[in-house]
């Protein structure tokens, strides 16, 4: 199975924020929707856990 990133750095945010969160699809979307939620403050809702899956890139295999 292919890991997931999700990269703060790729959304505009006033924090400039750097988190950078990597593994399986369902993993990161749920540790990424809390991260939303606790730091940059958003309602955790399907909406915010949809942009959050179609924000997901593939993990680069190291080489």
């Amino acid at each position: 199975m292919t890991r997931k990133v999700a990269d703060c750095r790729n959304s505009p945010s006033v924090m400039n924020c750097s988190l950078t969160i990597s593994g399986e699809e369902e993993e990161v979307v749920r540790a990424a929707s809390e991260h939303a939620v606790s730091v940059h403050g958003h309602t955790d809702d399907e909406e915010l856990r949809t942009m959050v899956r179609a924000s997901l890139e593939d993990e680069k295999a190291n080489a």
